[in-house]
């Protein structure tokens, strides 16, 4: 029956709040074609929950599937296609291959961990293994009684390394000097994963007794903690950049997966939980600090989900999926200057698949028409330099990452080769960009050897005889000497103990949009005066340089000035001739 004292109620006002705005609404993601992936790659089967992938804008290494000890392929990221029975490989640990690192300082730098309880450092050179194992590091660093499932770089100090051992044991290694700084032991069962926040000060972990913690990174001292998901099933965790925030994935006590938002400072309950479906695949989270997204991927599954990190609640907002038929087995990322930016491509995956032997790009794209460069999706990102050396963030200094443009350091790479000086016990890398931009900066003009005309008092064009002169005179004088100009602006030689001429002791290179200053969480006690002495003989010989240059360009300018004076005086002689 119908209700006749509902028809006479007065109609409710319907509100409607809107669609939220957001430049990350159509983000889609993209797979590569057949020929742009790498195949036949025996990737490993091990349970253990990594990614067992790395990229950068050289290389791709991949953990592979071996028999009688662990080994990884290393790959440079252009050679895609169908991957060699003979490529080479890294092949010096003794067990499993569990985590790969590249660091974010130094393209031919990689860091392995394995079932062997070692790390090792790895230096790859520019052209990749070809067909010949390596299987010697530069570096071999043992201190973890059980197998070590995780490795991780620092984000703004160089030559850093954290490793997590299934002994319950977080070390902290400095590699410059191949030793170790740390040991963190305030986990009571096995650390499921580790993440940094986005100065360094701060990781984050989680483990098996269903905890999550905030550590100070240095001395190891427990910040926060409280009781992260309720499931028995690994969860995972990673610093929401400088926004105070943290993004898990796990389980709950009934199996479902979920993710939660924390506050650092309050660990007691989270600011958002939500359950995402009842799979079984341990999930992994991926942040993007530019474009504030978080892309959530889990294993054994085809899909990657991503959100929106906002800073008012609920905080985090479902934004799509990219589906696809095919499960995953792991996924690494490549970092933001090894984008295509003209593709407006935000984000990139390399996909192992978990049935193909298989290494897939997946690439996450903001639709856009216009070709130009999109400020608004590319902010400066994190550079390719290191903003504290190991001992100025041992004694206490923070410091934000150092930013570079997209627009002109899109696809940057590193060029510092590394030798271990066995004498004194470190690595000396060479700073190969400061090295060339020098040898740039003292390179000499091109001498301009034709005739200097000029007219006499008759308005006749006659050669300058005494300018033809040392002209010959020049040219006999190089025919002894190469380059007989650049003698004056050869840059300095290297130090005698330096045995390399290519490898020096690596500094902070010297740029005009580089702004480094000290975050406020630096220790009051701390050192202010930073060892720049290579920095200021950089700097002092950069400005020699640069005024002999300044004055040579400016003869130059004289000369051209010159000589177009006179050209312009033979055309009007030339024409008046004519005219006559």
């Amino acid at each position: 029956m119908i209700d006749i004292n509902s028809l006479n109620k007065a109609e409710e006002k319907l509100s409607f709040r809107g669609i939220r705005s957001s430049k990350f609404r159509h983000v889609f993601g993209c797979a590569a074609k057949k020929d742009k992936c790498f195949d036949c790659v025996k990737i490993t089967k091990n349970a253990h929950d990594s990614s067992f992938c790395a990229v950068n804008p050289k290389f791709i290494a991949i953990a592979t599937e071996s028999a009688g000890g662990g080994s990884f392929l290393v790959i440079p990221i252009e050679n895609t296609g169908r991957v060699d029975v003979t490529a080479g490989r890294v092949t010096g640990h003794h067990g499993p291959v569990l985590d790969l690192q590249w660091n974010p300082f130094n393209d031919n730098i990689i860091a392995s961990s394995s079932d062997d309880c070692t790390i090792k450092i790895w230096y790859i050179p520019d052209e990749g293994l070809k067909k010949s194992n390596m299987n010697q590091p530069i570096l071999d660093l043992s201190g973890h009684k059980r197998r070590v499932g995780y490795i991780l770089w620092h984000p703004t100090a160089e030559n850093i390394l954290f490793s997590v051992g299934f002994d319950y044991t977080i070390m902290v290694w400095n590699i410059g000097e191949g030793t170790l700084v740390n040991s963190i032991t305030c986990h009571p069962d096995t650390i499921h994963s580790l993440s940094f926040n986005r100065d360094g000060s701060l990781i984050a972990t989680t483990c098996k007794d269903k905890k999550l913690r905030v550590i100070d990174a240095r001395n190891g001292t427990i910040l926060q903690e409280g009781i992260c998901h309720q499931g028995s099933k690994a969860s995972k965790v990673v610093f929401l950049g400088d926004s105070g925030r943290l993004f898990t994935t796990g389980f709950s006590r009934f199996s479902d997966r979920q993710w939660a938002v924390w506050s650092q400072h309050n660990l007691e309950a989270p600011l958002r939980i939500e359950n995402i479906d009842s799979s079984s695949g341990v999930l992994f989270p991926f942040y993007d600090h530019d474009t504030k997204m978080v892309y959530v991927a889990g294993k054994g599954d085809g899909n990657i989900r991503y959100y929106e990190i906002v800073n008012e609640p609920p905080y985090c907002h479902y934004l799509n999926q990219f589906l696809t038929g095919f499960p995953q087995r792991g996924l690494g990322f490549m970092p933001k200057r090894g984008l295509d930016v003209s593709r407006c491509e935000v984000f990139r995956f390399y996909k192992l698949h978990a049935v193909k032997p298989l290494c897939e790009p997946v690439s996450m794209i903001v639709p856009r028409k216009s070709e130009q460069f999109q400020e608004d999706i590319f902010p400066d990102t994190a550079a390719p330099t290191p903003s504290l050396t190991a001992k100025e963030w041992l004694s206490g200094k923070n410091r934000s990452p150092i930013l570079i443009s997209l627009k002109t350091g899109a696809g940057a790479r590193t060029n510092k080769p590394v030798l271990y000086n066995p004498e004194r016990q470190y690595l000396v890398t060479a700073d190969r960009n400061n090295e060339r931009k020098f040898i740039f900066i003292a390179e000499g003009n091109k001498v301009d050897y034709r005739e200097l005309l000029h007219l006499n008092g008759n308005n006749n064009v006659v050669k300058d005889n005494h300018t033809l002169d040392n002209v010959n005179h020049n040219m006999v004088a190089s025919q002894t000497k190469k380059f007989p100009w650049s003698e004056e602006l050869s840059p300095p030689s290297p130090p005698e103990n330096v045995k390399t001429g290519v490898v020096s002791h690596h500094t902070l290179p010297i740029a005009t949009f580089v702004t480094i200053q000290d975050n406020e969480s630096s220790s009051d006690h701390e050192d202010s005066s930073l060892e720049l002495s290579s920095n200021e003989e950089l700097v002092e010989t950069c400005k020699r340089l640069a005024i002999q240059v300044k004055d040579l360009k400016n003869k130059l300018q004289a000369k051209d000035g010159r000589i177009k004076e006179l050209e312009e005086k033979l055309h009007l002689l030339q024409t008046e001739k004519e005219k006559n």
